[in-house]
């Protein structure tokens, strides 16, 4: 079975390399260097989470991050690649649980953040993959927004978060998968339903 994690991971240090340090992603006011630094810390510096739960540290994982993106891009891009040993990112099965829709984003964040890009034709089994893993975090968004909708992905079931949907959500699976991370202007779905509610979604704060 293919670990997308990975390959995900080797597309991304691929294209950040290819785009330089100061290219522009989805991520606002980050450029690939800051997106890359973050992906490094989030796997090599876990006590700089520490903020998330105790906010007098909340300035601790930036000044972590703004440290690690101080590193020569070449080997910022290297650590990104390889994370060490001792990493639970390191485990083959803890990789794919944990990583395969964060490399994804993060690859899609690269691609799409220079304006000039097309939807990538997903291998279907990795589609599959986003798929089980995206379930949850929709379900969770749209209860939290209280919005009742139908979820359509090209070429599979509808899900629904009740029975009477006020609004339609249709595309490809990487495309609603971009969407439901927060990245709603950048993706390619098609909302079915009252203009204003179409709207607040599209402007919601969606992701984890």
């Amino acid at each position: 079975m293919t670990n997308y994690a990975r390959s995900e991971r080797e597309l991304l240090a691929d294209l950040l390399l290819s785009e330089g340090p100061d290219a522009p992603t989805l991520c606002t006011g980050w450029t690939t260097r800051d997106l890359a630094a973050h992906i490094v810390v989030r796997e090599r510096r876990p006590d700089s989470a520490a903020g998330i739960l105790i906010k007098p540290l909340a300035g601790y994982g930036e000044k972590v991050r703004l440290a690690r993106a101080a590193l020569p891009y070449e080997e910022l891009i290297a650590q990104l690649r390889n994370p060490p040993v001792w990493s639970p990112v390191s485990n083959p099965v803890v990789d794919p649980l944990a990583n395969t829709m964060e490399m994804f984003i993060h690859h899609e964040d690269v691609r799409r953040g220079g304006g000039t890009w097309e939807p990538r034709r997903l291998d279907p089994e990795f589609e599959t993959t986003l798929w089980r893993n995206l379930k949850l975090l929709v379900r969770a968004s749209l209860s939290r927004l209280r919005i009742t909708a139908s979820i359509e992905p090209t070429g599979r079931p509808a899900i629904r978060n009740g029975e009477r949907p006020q609004i339609r959500v249709i595309g490809d699976v990487g495309e609603i998968a971009v969407f439901f991370f927060g990245r709603q202007r950048a993706a390619q779905v098609t909302l079915e339903g009252p203009p204003e509610l179409a709207e607040r979604l599209r402007t919601a704060r969606l992701g984890v």
